[in-house]
């Protein structure tokens, strides 16, 4: 069965929301046999600029009936694109027989802006959410999710968030084996679930100028251990005292709370990809028993681990 992927370029689409997923596609389908129909459209066929200044050839908009999946791409043109009368008919019509409606990046306010969100889950690029949810109060924006599901629609954050999601989607048409081995010839880790922070907590602590940085990841490497303050210390040749001071100056919290912000990290990875048990997972992240772990995750996440693992 060939499925029919068409990506919707406009003037100032970013190149990487077309060309990653579309690669993933191309790949998947080459390996499966059974290849994806990939079209590029845009309002107006021929080259269509994007934000780079390099073109992609696209062909016009297709006939609804004819798509399995619409892919709309995010870039600096998309504010232009979601007040476009024609674009937006059009991204109604296709909600109205695609089986899928999907986006990369800021593609999500083209979709809202046609008013095919509301009230529905979605994420977009983390620069854009405070606009996103100015702009569209209806919808439930979830604002650091790498790539949300809610039914037909399927939402996504900036660029390489595109790639997770194609695979997703491969991963639901192909099976899991045909998307591990695109994400294997892509030469990307296999593969980014769509419940995961687009931020990295450990990034964030080392920043460029933290004194703390090889510490920091000295404590993600060692999550099991108790980790306690008179330990940090001394991992960092320090006084205890001296240390909790210097450490809070430096980060803006306690020793002890980015050692548990970089435990719900990891431990929110774990119970989201794969079949670990919940108690070896408390276990492997230094929590200690389910029950402590699973107070930590309400506080941070609103949820228990078991909630969370349902929902990826």
């Amino acid at each position: 069965m060939t499925r029919t992927i068409a990506f919707l370029a406009y003037p100032g689409f970013q190149i990487l929301d077309v060309t990653g997923p579309l690669a993933a596609f191309e790949i998947a389908g080459r390996y499966a046999r059974h290849p994806y129909d990939i079209r590029v459209i845009a309002p107006q066929p021929g080259p269509v600029a994007s934000s780079s200044g390099a073109c992609l050839m696209a062909q016009g908009l297709m006939d609804p009936a004819g798509l399995d999946t619409l892919v709309v791409a995010g870039g600096d043109g998309v504010n232009a694109a979601s007040a476009a009368p024609a674009l937006l008919d059009y991204a109604r019509a296709v909600a109205g027989h695609a089986r899928r409606i999907t986006s990369v990046c800021s593609g999500t306010f083209l979709l809202a802006a046609a008013g095919l969100l509301d009230g529905r889950r979605v994420t977009t690029h983390w620069y854009r959410t405070a606009s996103f949810a100015r702009r569209f109060p209806r919808v439930r924006l979830e604002p650091d999710r790498i790539f949300i599901r809610d039914g037909a629609y399927w939402t996504s954050a900036g660029i390489t968030a595109g790639i997770d999601l194609a695979l997703a989607l491969v991963a639901e048409d192909l099976g899991e084996a045909i998307a591990r081995r695109t994400a294997r010839q892509l030469v990307i880790p296999y593969r980014r679930q769509g419940g995961q922070s687009q931020f990295s907590t450990l990034l964030e602590m080392q920043g460029t100028t933290s004194r703390f940085g090889d510490l920091l990841a000295w404590v993600r490497d060692n999550l099991a251990l108790r980790l306690t303050v008179d330990e940090l210390a001394a991992q960092a040749a320090m006084s205890p005292r001296n240390f909790a001071r210097a450490f809070t100056a430096d980060q803006g919290l306690t020793p002890a709370k980015a050692v548990e912000q970089l435990r719900l990290e990891v431990a929110r990875d774990l119970v989201e990809e794969g079949p670990a048990s919940l108690d070896r997972i408390a276990i492997e992240t230094g929590f200690g028993d389910t029950e402590r772990m699973r107070r930590a995750f309400i506080r941070a996440f609103g949820a228990p681990p078991q909630a969370i693992r349902r929902t990826a």
